[in-house]
């Protein structure tokens, strides 16, 4: 089976690490010329996970997109939800029919507000059957410091998945097997937004104590959107636990980790930053500042009861300040 990995920031680079680790070459998409030509001379990447060491021998590096998806059986997406599809703009629907793919995106694409099988299906009528995501808990850095850690893999067929998923699996990666498409996407969103939120309390003083009951609620508020949301786009039956690692781990850890972009994209505002002043900052995509507005246009099909993410979307787009905020989500904490 040969992978095709679309992308070349942080988690790219380290899902291209792991599926290399296994004995496995690899086709590359990396847009850039000049860091093709590095990670050939100097094997890691210039620009992130430079701890993550690579044999050129296991890469097939282009900057020519369509080379990648033609020379590749399975893809594997990792570019921000932002620009998944600018960058699929140039793929024919017939390229990849015959293709599997795997979304390592943890957004939702903010021009359509779909999650990525929603929009593969409207623009490419590619077959959820052959669809399949990879999600964490797992921070990049980690992976690159071979600190274990573990993957969960959904998709339709379990066997299928698990087949996928055993190429993932190496001595600091455990792989966990699920069917939940549709939850585990929205997980993937939302904790982005919470751990914003962690961020914001931080840079605004808030401690430990408040922040244990904050991601309590934000726990709650989210299993309870995911039910609603599952329940209306999902077929089959819902998840039982919504303390497994994909859902609640994720947002455990991208709340409380120094690692985590949402974090310190959301420290910055809590200290003052605007919203652009801690973009240019953070020189990152902090997924969880276009995802606040998606998950707030989405909630208006099922209107889930949702204070803290409302309060967050205020904050964020509608230039409610920080603390006026937090005083707020003050009121809903139990």
């Amino acid at each position: 089976m040969q992978f095709g990995i679309i992308g070349s920031g942080s988690w790219a680079t380290a899902i291209a690490k792991i599926v290399t680790d296994n004995g496995n070459r690899i086709n590359w998409w990396v847009r850039n010329e000049a860091s093709i030509a590095y990670l050939r001379k100097r094997k890691h990447n210039p620009h992130y996970l430079s701890a993550a060491y690579f044999n050129p021998a296991q890469l097939n590096l282009s900057a020519n997109l369509l080379e990648v998806v033609e020379q590749s059986d399975v893809l594997v997406i990792a570019v921000p939800s932002a620009f998944v599809a600018e960058t699929l703009a140039q793929v024919p629907a017939t390229l990849l029919a015959s293709k599997k793919i795997i979304s390592a995106v943890k957004g939702i694409l903010p021009q359509t507000n779909q999650l990525l099988d929603e929009y593969l299906a409207a623009v490419f009528n590619f077959s959820s059957a052959n669809y399949f995501t990879l999600l964490g808990p797992c921070h990049a850095e980690e992976v690159a410091a071979e600190k274990l850690s573990y993957l969960t893999f959904s998709g339709i067929n379990a066997a299928e998945v698990a087949t996928i998923a055993a190429f993932f699996k190496t001595e600091y990666i455990n792989t966990v097997i699920n069917t939940d498409i549709v939850g585990v996407q929205y997980a993937a969103v939302m904790k982005n937004i919470y751990a914003l939120g962690a961020g914001i309390a931080h840079g605004l003083d808030y401690g430990d104590n408040f922040l244990s009951v904050y991601i309590a609620a934000s726990a709650n508020e989210m299993t309870e959107f995911l039910r609603l949301i599952s329940t209306t786009k999902a077929s089959g039956e819902l998840p039982n636990n919504y303390a497994a690692s994909v859902y609640l781990g994720d947002l455990l850890v991208t709340c409380y980790s120094l690692y985590s972009r949402n974090r310190t994209f959301g420290n910055m505002l809590g200290k003052g930053y605007s919203v652009k002043a801690a973009t240019l900052e953070l020189n990152m995509v902090a997924e969880g500042y276009n995802a606040s507005k998606c998950i707030y246009k989405a909630n208006a099909m099922i209107q889930s009861e949702m204070p803290i993410a409302t309060v967050l979307y205020n904050i964020l787009w509608k230039q409610m300040q920080a603390e006026a905020g937090f005083k707020e989500i003050e009121k809903y904490l139990v």
